[in-house]
C-alpha cells in the first residue's frame, strides 16, 4: 500500500541512516521503494529478502520509470536470482549498489529530470 506523502511530485532523498530515510522533510522508518507513482514501505532488512513478490510496487509502476536503482544496504550485493529474473522479464534492468551511492545516484537522476525509481534497503 502506498504511503500518503505530504508533498507533490517525486521526492528527493534528503538523508539516509538510522534505519530509515528523510524525503522532503518527512522521516520514513525502514526500507523504501520510491517510484513516480508513490512511496512504499519495503519490509526488508537485507538483500537476501528481495523476492519477486517484494518488488510488486516496482512492477506496478514499470511504465512510469526508465531507470531502477537498487540500494542493497551497507555493502553492494547481487540481487537474488528469482528477483532479478522477474525484473529482467519485464525489461527492467536494475543498477545495483550500496544504499549510500544508490541515494546519491537517485537524486542526481531526479535532478536531471530522468524517470527513475529506487528500491532502498535502510542502513544503520
Amino acid at each position: 500500500m502506498a504511503m500518503k506523502p505530504r508533498f507533490e511530485g517525486q521526492p528527493a532523498l534528503e538523508a539516509y541512516g538510522d534505519g530509515g530515510f528523510r524525503l522532503n522533510g518527512q522521516r520514513f522508518e525502514g526500507s523504501l521503494i520510491v517510484t513516480p507513482v508513490g512511496v512504499y514501505p519495503w519490509d526488508l532488512t537485507s538483500v537476501s529478502g528481495i523476492t519477486p513478490e517484494s518488488l510488486a510496487p516496482v512492477v506496478e509502476a514499470a511504465g512510469a520509470f526508465d531507470f531502477l536503482i537498487v540500494g542493497t544496504g551497507e555493502h553492494m550485493a547481487s540481487l537474488p536470482g528469482a528477483a532479478l529474473a522477474r525484473l529482467t522479464s519485464l525489461a527492467i534492468f536494475p543498477d545495483v549498489m550500496a544504499t549510500g551511492p544508490a541515494c546519491r545516484t537517485y537524486n542526481l537522476m531526479l535532478s536531471e529530470n530522468r524517470r527513475v525509481a529506487a528500491a532502498l534497503i535502510a542502513v544503520a
